[in-house]
Order: structure tokens, then sequence, then C-alpha cells
């Protein structure tokens, strides 16, 4: 018997209206259903903002050190619900469990974080201004915020949102992916249990039509967005013209560079996890592997003896390295890119549709790798969100970080070297948000913010860090002057000259 995932809203799990449409969800690594997910509509986004809204007044006027209290408490019960969680995202995701741990730990850094909100939110004040004037500056919190999430990361995106936003004291409504929504919920039953007020965060489902009727809410005043960046665009538009905050987090096509000179054991590590870890189906997986100079034919090899004996299965196997992806559908479409790339010639050192698996029931595709892949080829243009690793030939470093730069994303990118220089060069020349050093994947921890650039974030802030506590917060400036008996003539003209 099929599951039937509830929504969350006003502190209570809830199933929603038998005339909602329902999506059946596959387990990826066998294709067997095990749940149903409403796709709401406006009504049920509705019912949640207005929960939302009308905890928001309670919930502003919560001191700051209260609110960061639920968020301790929050914090300790997910430390000790992490391997459930874990399990959950490895059975609905695919990704093994080692993965699916590492997502939760991140996760729990981001509250981490803002459990630290009494300091993160403090103003600044200047005494005397003028004689007897004084001026401060306060974050107030905006309101209801919204988060649509993707199905990558069903733990962690969505707590790079809403533990900053609640804890600076706004309210929240989630909608996870569709294919991916049971995480949400416990998320939200957990800071329920933690203390956390009715209808601070509710978690509704669906697709288009909840994302729609989430940005057009009136109640609703901020959207953070994690997705293709089609629908970063969507959303980033179409909030934009509301007046609404927006932090659309995009696309990505990361290249990680590789010098002659690099530590080999490392970087073939490094690259493993990097561009086969999660099936590659990361914002931050690396699907470009830049060869400078000599290095091409010995990365080759490496790359070609390591990848193929990765472990592939589901997640929760022992040893598994690698699982499957999200849905049939994914998985024929990481096919027809692999299918493309032998029909542009480009060289397929390691084929992903003969590994045994790849034939089974589940959406299994095995670690890919082409070889002289060049910028015009669709394998090298596309965001093929799959196992698929292109190698591309580059004479100088020069030339690398050209082609880096050259690409309409800037999410992240790595260079391997044990030369400073070199280093020194790309850390400054590179037009990328995230730049790592012989670090493959270079995410920051939870006090630095998520910068993606170009056409992998559109906005103005990023998520978690400073970032993100400015983005759910608004300055208001206090200029304040306090009558005494005594106060002189010349205070009062210095009133006058500052009008």
């Amino acid at each position: 018997m099929l599951e039937h995932v509830p929504l969350f809203i006003n502190g209570r799990a809830e199933p929603a209206p038998a005339a909602v449409e329902r999506l059946v969800l596959e387990e990826p690594a066998s294709g067997e259903p095990y749940a149903e997910v409403p796709l709401c509509a406006a009504d049920e986004v509705d019912r949640a903002a207005q929960a939302a809204q009308r905890a928001f007044p309670g919930w502003r006027d919560t001191p700051v050190i209260e609110r960061a209290r639920v968020l301790f408490r929050y914090r300790q019960m997910l430390e000790s619900e992490s391997e459930e969680l874990a399990r959950l995202i490895s059975h609905d995701h695919g990704k093994t469990l080692p993965d699916a741990r590492g997502e939760v730990l991140r996760g729990i850094e981001v509250v981490e974080f803002a459990c630290g909100m009494p300091t993160l939110i403090q103003g600044a004040t200047v005494q005397d201004v003028a004689r007897g004037i004084d001026t401060r500056s306060i974050r107030q919190p905006l309101g209801v915020c919204a988060g649509i999430t993707p199905f990558n990361f069903p733990v962690m995106v969505p707590m790079w949102m809403f533990p900053v936003a609640i804890a600076a004291g706004n309210t929240f409504v989630l909608k996870p992916s569709e294919r991916v929504p049971r995480a949400a919920v416990r998320l939200a039953e957990l800071a329920k249990e933690a203390g956390l007020p009715d209808g601070v965060l509710n978690v509704v489902h669906g697709g288009k039509a909840a994302v729609d009727a989430l940005i057009d809410h009136p109640g609703v005043r901020a959207v953070s967005f994690v997705g293709s960046e089609p629908v970063a665009r969507h959303v980033y538009r179409r909030a934009g013209e509301q007046g609404k905050r927006v932090q659309a987090l995009s696309g990505a096509k990361n290249h990680l560079v590789v010098m002659p000179d690099c530590t080999w054991d490392k970087t073939i590590e490094g690259i493993m996890g990097a561009g086969y870890g999660s099936a590659g189906e990361r914002c931050m997986a690396v699907s470009v592997v830049v060869a400078v100079g000599d290095a091409g034919d010995v990365l080759i090899g490496k790359l070609r003896d390591a990848a193929g004996k990765l472990k592939v299965g589901r997640g929760t196997d022992p040893g598994a390295e690698m699982g499957p992806l999200i849905t049939r559908q994914h998985k024929e479409r990481v096919l027809g890119h692999i299918a493309r790339g032998v029909d542009e010639k480009a060289t397929l050192a390691l084929d992903g549709r003969a590994h045994p698996l790849t034939a089974r029931p589940g959406n299994f595709v095995g670690p890919t790798l082409f070889d002289g892949v060049q910028p015009q080829m669709s394998i090298y243009q596309a965001e093929i969100f799959g196992p698929v690793l292109s190698v591309v030939r580059a004479a100088t470093l020069e030339e690398a970080i050209a082609l880096v730069n050259g690409n309409p994303y800037g999410n992240g990118t790595a260079l391997f070297t044990n030369s400073g220089a070199a280093a020194r060069k790309f850390e400054n020349e590179v037009q990328v948000g995230m730049v790592g050093l012989n670090v493959p994947v270079p995410v920051p921890l939870a006090f630095f913010s998520f910068s993606g650039w170009k056409n992998s974030f559109f906005g103005d802030l990023h998520v978690h860090g400073r970032d993100g506590v400015q983005f759910y917060t608004e300055t208001k400036t206090v200029t304040a002057r306090w009558f005494g008996d005594g106060e002189s003539a010349g205070a009062r003209n210095m009133t006058i000259a500052l009008r």
C-alpha cells in the first residue's frame, strides 16, 4: 500500500483534499512505487501562507534569544534523528548512505549558524550625530518567506533557508521537490517537537501551480529558490515583478583544472567524488575536467581506471560509492546525452551504458567518461546532471582560465596544482563564485554564503552566511532626540539644520 505524504500546515501534518491530483513516487534503486504526493494548487498554498501570516506577529515579537533556544533544541533533535533522515534521503533520492549522512550534517551546520542570531542580527549606533541626537540602525524580519527546493538535497537545501529565516523572526512556507517530499515533512515535525510555534514553518507540495501560487501570494515577502536555470529565471522574474525579494540559485557547469604538477592520487580521488558522487546530481558536481599541457594522457588513463572500479548499487548497500538517478525519465535523458556525445565524435573512454545495472530495474547509469570534448559539443554545453565526465585539453593555464570564464555559468571551479603562483593566478582571474584550490567541491561552510556567479545565480544576496541574514531582514534607521529642561538654542538650531 502506498504511503500518503501529508502537508504540514499550522503545526499539524494533514492530508490534502481528496480532489487534489497525486503523483506516484518510485524508489530510484528499484523502480517500485512507494508513496504518493499531492500536487497542490492555490487553495492549499493559501492556507499555508495564511497560517504563516497569523503566526508572524507573535514569532516576530518573541525575543531573539528565545528563538535561538528553539533552534538549539532543534539542532539536538536533528542530530539524534540524523541516521533516520539519512536513510530517508537514500531511499527517496538514491544517493549512498555516506553521501546522505554528509548532507544531513551540512544542514545541521546551518542550524548551528542560525543559533547565533542574537549576534548576527545586531545593528549599529552612533551617538550625537548632532548635539543631543542619536542614530541607530536595526534589523527586523520581513514577514512570510517562501522556499522552493530541488530533489537532489532533500534535507540540506531546505535548511539553507528556513533556519536562518525563522531565527531572524520570519515565518516560512516550504515547497520541496515533489520527487522527494517526505524529508521536508519530517524536518517540520521535528521543528514542532523542538518547540517551534504553530504556523511558523509550513510545508506544501506540488509542481508549477504550487510554485506560482506561492510566488503570487500577497502575503509572501521573499522567495528563495534552488533549481534549474529556466525555472530560476521564471521565479526571479515573476517574484521580482511583484517587488519581492528573490534569491534564485540556478544551473552549473563546473570545471576542475588539472596541472601537470598536481598530486595525482589526491587529484583522482577528488575527481571521483566530485564527478560521480550522488550520481552527478549536484549543482556543485564537476562535469568538465580541463587537462593542462602534459597532464591529459596521464589523467585519462587514471580516471578510466578509477571510474571503472567504482561500486555502483543501492544507496544502502555496504561500500556503495554511487547510486541511481532520481527517475526513469532522467535516466533516459542522461543516456540521450551520452549518445549525442558519441555522435559528436567525442572519445568515449568509459561507457556507463554498458554497466550491468543499467539494463536492470531502477534508474542506474554507470560512470561515463569522455575525452577530446570540444566546447561546441552538446555534452559540454548542457547541464547533464548525471555521472558523465568530460575531459577537455588546454595547452596552458591561461587557456584553461579562458575556457572557464567563457562558460555562461559560474557556480564552482577548482584547480589541482602544487604551484602557489598558478593557484594565485587562478584564484584572482577566474570568474566563478566558489573556488577550490586542491579542493574539488568548494562548498562553503554555513558562516560563508553559497555564492554562485553569472547564470548560476539571480539576485543580490546569497543563501546562508551573512548574506542570508541580510536577505531575511530589513534595515530600519532610527534617529532620536529626547527633550530636557536645559535644551539650548544651539541644539534646536542643529536639529533644524539636519532637516
